[in-house]
């Protein structure tokens, strides 16, 4: 709790103990801690040179806590004036980054790391540096990162970022795929699945991408770090299309994954399709089929999310391969 303050786990259980019992000699406080006497009185110069503890001026051979409020207020302050420093000095080094690279050259756009360590530690500091979003494509052969071993995306998504993972089918057959799902839908983590994934890619923020350049075989792993460039509007682009394809998913009252199919148009929605692809407008079909505006508009968007159509134009061409315009009219509502 309190290392992002500067303390190690020893000392803090040892202020934590002092706290609690107000005052103690080394001998008593290294049997509270079971600790050696050496390591403790060690521990306590610490705790004294951070302003933590003091000796009893009253006892000798006594320690007392200083007092928490003032004493960590004081390590709290520090931290955050040191953080402001950071926060300036990343600032202007963003500046001259930015300065420098105003017309980037096209090596520039693009990183390849090689090897596990590297690629790892990558995937870690792209997930740590999102604000707003991450974006994952799963595969069941991991690079150098397993989902168990994954402790960034718990970390980032603690921060508010949001998390969408597309998984494929397999995933869900490995050995610990049920319990990562169980981990990223405890965190409010959006997770669909596809039978396949084109491939393993990280997107963070729409701002940088992360993709695999070895197999699973591969002697040295390696992957490509794409900055913002056409490529990078690629796997975005990439990503969106899968996602839209790809089904949800979530956890059966057995712990079993239950993929979630999608429902077909109904009989208004066959009506309403047909009569848009007569030329009507929205409007018009609403009038036609007695129904609220909203209501045709509602069921117009929730048709292209299921074909993953992103306009009209599309729309009515799912519809016609799909069938759906074939199929025999129902009767109108209250008809």
């Amino acid at each position: 709790m309190l290392g992002a303050i500067g303390l190690n786990e020893v000392e803090e259980s040892v202020y934590r103990a002092l706290v609690s019992v107000g005052a103690a000699d080394i001998p008593d406080l290294a049997r509270r801690l079971t600790l050696g006497e050496y390591d403790t009185e060690r521990t306590l110069r610490g705790l004294e040179r951070h302003g933590l503890a003091a000796q009893s001026s009253a006892r000798p051979g006594r320690w007392v806590a200083a007092p928490p409020g003032v004493a960590l207020g004081a390590l709290l302050t520090q931290q955050r004036h040191d953080l402001k420093r950071a926060e300036l000095a990343v600032a202007l080094l963003t500046e001259d980054y930015r300065a420098q690279a105003a017309e980037p050259a096209v090596h520039d756009l693009v990183e390849v790391v090689t090897g596990t360590a590297a690629v790892a530690q990558r995937f870690d500091q792209l997930q740590l540096g999102a604000s707003d979003e991450v974006c994952a494509l799963v595969t069941g052969r991991p690079v150098a990162v397993t989902g168990m071993d994954n402790v960034a995306e718990e970390q980032a998504v603690g921060r508010g970022v949001r998390y969408r993972a597309v998984l494929e089918r397999s995933v869900l057959s490995a050995p610990t795929g049920l319990v990562e799902l169980a981990a990223a839908i405890g965190r409010d983590e959006q997770v669909r699945v596809v039978d396949s994934v084109p491939t393993k890619l990280v997107v963070a923020d729409g701002a940088l991408a992360m993709v695999p350049l070895t197999t699973r075989d591969a002697v040295e792993p390696a992957a490509l770090v794409v900055h913002a460039s056409g490529l990078l509007e690629s796997l975005t682009g990439l990503f969106e299309a899968v996602w839209r394809a790809a089904l949800p998913v979530r956890l059966g009252a057995a712990g079993g994954a239950l993929i979630e199919q999608p429902d077909g148009p109904d009989g208004t929605d066959l009506e309403i399709l047909s009569l848009l692809l007569a030329g009507l407008t929205d409007a018009s079909v609403a009038k036609q089929l007695d129904l609220g505006l909203r209501t045709v508009q509602r069921r117009v968007k929730r048709l292209m999310e299921l074909t993953g159509a992103t306009t009209r134009l599309q729309l009515g061409w799912h519809a016609y391969e799909r069938g759906w315009v074939a199929r025999e009219r129902g009767a109108r509502p209250g008809g």
